[in-house]
């Protein structure tokens, strides 16, 4: 088991995964929009042409030359090239809406470095999507763990949608943990399991962790975050089952 959250990152399998816009025939702000999204990151955009008509204004997930993921554009646009984090923080996405394409899917273990608003309004958005996700595979399943962190508890109280989001899977009968900094009274009256402290991992991580009941099928997945500079990410997602279960057992044992 790792000794802390940040050794989790040296397990990552990092691969080397890019995107490549074929037959583009959606104007270049569509484009700069998917640009800006991943700036930064260790993953390239390109764009070419392709044969097939099937493949106009798709997006694929390339690895060592081979196609191993594709989604449209428009599938980007719904899911996080045209969304703000206000709508997720509002409710006006509701966790049913939640969708993951697949070449996003696909960026498991890819390790990012995002910034926070005023810095970047896109970056952090990426990881807010993948967290919805989780949430909503936790309250499709119905069962197993959730465990996540806010750094400050009192978000959950504050921010409609995540206060909605976490009364619903916690009605599912999944077994919820939060993590955070403050008065855990702003949400006593939901049905969560609350852990408050001021150390690193309440102070400057950002995870949201699955488990499936022990022994059961269905997806393991993981978000990890951390703040190592003020309003700077590192972060990455997994669905590798003995890598999830790995996270999940140190947050319970040693957070």
């Amino acid at each position: 088991m790792g000794e802390s959250l940040r050794s989790f990152f040296d397990e990552i399998e990092a691969p080397n995964r890019n995107l490549v816009v074929l037959n583009r025939s959606s104007p270049d702000p569509v484009r700069n929009l998917l640009d800006e999204l991943l700036d930064g990151q260790p993953v390239s955009v390109s764009e070419a042409a392709s044969g097939d008509e099937g493949d106009a204004d798709v997006v694929a997930l390339v690895e060592d030359g081979d196609v191993i993921a594709r989604s449209t554009l428009d599938e980007l646009l719904e899911s996080v090239l045209l969304i703000n984090s206000d709508l997720y923080k509002t409710g006006a996405i509701g966790l049913d809406e939640i969708e993951l394409p697949d070449v996003l899917r696909g960026l498991d273990e890819v390790p990012f470095r995002v910034r926070g608003y005023p810095a970047s309004d896109k970056e952090k958005l990426l990881l807010i999507l993948i967290s919805r996700v989780i949430e909503r595979i936790a309250a499709e399943r119905g069962d197993g763990t959730l465990r996540a962190s806010f750094q400050r508890l009192s978000r959950i109280h504050d921010e409609r949608g995540t206060n909605a989001v976490y009364e619903r899977v916690a009605e599912t009968g999944v077994d919820v943990h939060v993590y955070g900094v403050g008065d855990p009274s702003s949400i006593s009256s939901l049905p969560l399991s609350v852990h408050t402290g001021t150390s690193y991992p309440y102070r400057r991580s950002w995870f949201v962790v699955f488990t499936p009941p022990d022994d059961a099928e269905g997806d393991h997945v993981a978000l990890l975050a951390l703040e190592d500079e003020p309003n700077v990410w590192d972060g990455f997602w997994t669905f590798r089952p003995e890598l999830v279960g790995r996270i999940e057992r140190y947050i319970a044992e040693q957070i």
